[in-house]
């Protein structure tokens, strides 16, 4: 593994810094605009206003790193075959580089809340999932291999703005509304693209390429075998609640109507 410290400790320090930084700013964004636009807000207690925020930093995170990740693997060409001289396994950009490090920085802050709250913002299975992510950015910055599969993983985050928004709703009084159902179909949906088909193109992207995959350093091979394996298992779990969700939403629509 060929790992350039200087890079490292400089350029992604600044984006891992960014990230914090970033998070910081818009929950405090969050909290100035929802106590001047939204009555529901002053009504609500201290742990759910400090959630409300969280999910405020949270989905700005996932729109950036979705639009960033669609943008490399689809759009740019670093990735296409024969684009470049070097293995797919090996490419990277600048632009990968910064979009990890800021991630890194934006799951260090959620964890430090979650951490602080536990478990109100979300139990063990929240620690797992940013303790996944964490370990992968790292590695994948320290090493400069794997990106094109953690960009794949990234890209996943596309659905968290609905599962906020179903969470803003429910604590609204809405969860009766048009809104919250068509949020709810747009979540299964979504949910079933990015976190379940995709993780099937990328297991498969993997064995198709597996000759340039055993080429990586031995523990980002094996990690590269298990963390998006764990993730995937994580993901048709949280896909059956929310399929669980969706059918009481729909019930109560029919019997409504």
């Amino acid at each position: 593994m060929n790992i350039n410290f200087g890079r490292v400790n400089g350029f992604c320090g600044l984006s891992i810094a960014c990230g914090v930084i970033m998070s910081k700013i818009v929950y405090e964004v969050t909290r100035c605009f929802s106590s001047s636009r939204f009555q529901s807000y002053s009504r609500l207690s201290e742990s759910q206003k400090i959630e409300w925020n969280n999910r405020g930093f949270s989905t700005f995170h996932a729109i950036v790193v979705a639009i960033v990740s669609f943008y490399l693997v689809v759009i740019s060409d670093l990735f296409k075959d024969g684009a470049h001289p070097e293995l797919i396994i090996d490419r990277k950009s600048v632009v990968s580089d910064a979009i990890f490090g800021i991630s890194l920085g934006y799951f260090i802050y959620d964890l430090r809340m979650i951490l602080w709250r536990f478990p109100a913002l979300g139990g063990v299975e929240y620690i797992v999932h940013h303790g996944l992510s964490l370990y992968s950015f790292s590695l994948a910055l320290l090493s400069g291999q794997a990106h094109l599969y953690i960009l794949m993983v990234l890209f996943s985050e596309i659905t968290t703005p609905f599962v906020n928004l179903r969470w803003y709703l429910d604590l609204s009084g809405l969860k009766s509304s048009k809104l919250y159902l068509w949020n709810g179909i747009a979540l299964t949906l979504g949910w079933l693209f990015a976190r379940i088909i995709l993780f099937f193109f990328l297991f498969g992207h993997m064995y198709h390429n597996f000759d340039q995959v055993k080429t990586m350093f031995t523990l980002g091979f094996y990690s590269l075998l298990a963390v998006p394996s764990t993730l995937a298992v994580m993901n048709i779990f949280w896909f059956w609640k929310i399929l669980r969700g969706l059918k009481k939403a729909l019930s109560r629509k029919t019997h409504a109507q």
